[in-house]
């Protein structure tokens, strides 16, 4: 069996799995913005207290995912950071 790096298994700590990981991404229809601004406000309240924020952050920059919310951020706050980052 090979050991995983502690960086590669981040996700199994994460506060976000469960029922709930439905929230950290839109829904197949078409969401209202009120509806969304919700949604995304109880993930990122989630994310809030969750003990591997900072690596699944990292995680969805590095790999420039291009939906949902991945430590606390959604996509265009992670685009933001990133223009921030070259800027």
């Amino acid at each position: 069996m090979v050991a995983r790096r502690s960086d590669e298994i981040w996700h199994v700590k994460a506060s976000c799995r469960g029922p709930q990981a439905e929230v950290f991404f839109p829904p197949p229809h078409v969401e209202r913005k009120e509806e969304r601004h919700e949604r995304e406000n109880a993930a990122k309240a989630i994310c809030d207290s969750c003990p591997v924020r900072r690596p699944c952050l990292d995680y969805a920059i590095r790999i420039r995912e291009p939906h949902g919310i991945w430590g606390g951020l959604n996509e265009m706050e992670r685009k933001q950071l990133l223009d921030r980052r070259a800027g």
